[in-house]
């Protein structure tokens, strides 16, 4: 060492001060943009902070995944088939003229052989107002005398809907009183065409709304009256508990009901369909364990006295909200199965939807017939 401390402190030399002393080198210039600064301390806490939010998103949704595999092994209960109960979705071609004589009875030879029971044929859609005009539905009572003819027993039941205004600028608007009314009075219209229920389909509705309900009760009373069915098309239930809620708090339209609120709109109904499709799950074993959840969720809260109905994806997309590849028939019907089998699986007023006939695929027909029909 050089250098030495005196006693009092003060930097001092050694014996050998006689000697010449090295210069020291100049420190090399560094050329331009190879400064390796280390990070500002707010950039280190932004990157920790991102790699903390990472961590907490990624873990639960691993989680989840693994979850939901677990969910779809195992073997369904023995008996949990088609307890001839089952319903489908059918599209506006049955009723604006399009389909003829020759296509009901391809749709009759279609179904005669499952458990497919009632028919939700679109009317729609609804008036912002609730209004439906009767102009766009000029073959109804032709499709409706058709079925009867060709299929004895089978229900149809007219599927109504439209965009809600919490959706976007347009659209109706559930909290006024007015705008129900004419919704009443459309169901009742269409009751007078010869259909044998209304099929209701609003979305995206938001879980916990109380206008619903009320309409829901009024539509009640008026099915009643005539001895006709009322039957709605559900969200999915909360696969993680108020879920809803942070979905709510992120985006405009959320995706999911509340386990409470699905039960509320249950007790007002005879029939509820879960439109158990466009999950966003990657993989045939996730969305199958996901239609399981949703299914043991569903009958949890369902009364005995309502007709639960789990939605079956007649139809290809691959897009980030559905992938063709994994949203499967034979998915769903086999997580369908499980959830009943482990939930209530001697429950009589269950079966499954089709969604829906225009696009389904000989592969769709022939996973739902091998895995439900039997």
């Amino acid at each position: 060492m050089d250098h030495t401390e005196s006693r009092d402190g003060t930097a001092g030399t050694d014996e050998r001060t006689d000697e010449p002393q090295p210069t020291p080198e100049p420190e090399p210039t560094p050329e331009p943009g190879s400064d390796q600064k280390r990070p500002r301390p707010w950039v280190r806490r932004a990157r920790r902070t991102a790699l903390v939010l990472a961590l907490l998103l990624i873990v639960p949704i691993a989680a989840i995944e693994t979850a939901l595999r677990v969910n779809y092994t195992g073997d369904p209960a023995e008996g949990t088939y088609t307890r001839d109960r089952d319903a489908m979705w059918l599209g506006h071609a049955w009723v604006d003229g399009r389909k003829k004589d020759a296509d009901v009875t391809a749709l009759a030879g279609r179904l005669k052989d499952t458990g497919v029971r009632d028919l939700y044929v679109h009317t729609g859609p609804l008036e912002h107002d609730g209004t439906l005009p009767r102009s766009v539905y000029p073959r109804a009572r032709w499709f409706i005398d058709a079925v009867h003819r060709e299929l004895p027993g089978v229900r149809v039941q007219a599927f109504l809907g439209d965009v809600l205004a919490n959706g976007g600028p347009e659209g109706l608007e559930l909290s006024d009183a007015d705008t129900r009314a004419e919704v009443v009075r459309s169901a009742g219209q269409v009751l007078d065409t010869g259909y044998e229920g209304v099929h209701l389909d609003l979305e995206p509705l938001h879980s916990d709304d109380g206008n619903y309900l009320d309409l829901l009760d009024d539509l009640r009373t008026l099915t009643r009256k005539r001895d006709a069915q009322l039957s709605v098309a559900a969200h999915q239930i909360d696969p993680l508990p108020h879920l809803h809620s942070v979905a709510g708090f992120v985006a405009d339209h959320p995706k999911w009901w509340s386990q409470k609120f699905f039960g509320q709109v249950a007790r007002r109904v005879d029939q509820i369909a879960v439109m158990s499709y466009d999950t966003a799950r990657l993989f045939e074993s996730t969305y199958g364990g996901y239609v399981a959840q949703q299914t043991s969720l569903a009958l949890e809260v369902t009364p005995p006295t309502t007709h639960l109905l789990m939605g079956l994806p007649f139809y290809y997309e691959s897009n980030p909200g559905h992938w063709g590849h994994a949203e499967t028939v034979a998915a769903a019907v086999r997580g369908a199965r499980l959830g009943l089998s482990r939930t209530d699986p001697d429950r009589e007023l269950f079966g499954l939807a089709p969604y829906i006939d225009f696009a389904a695929t000989e592969t769709n027909w022939k996973e739902f017939e091998e895995g439900w029909v039997r």
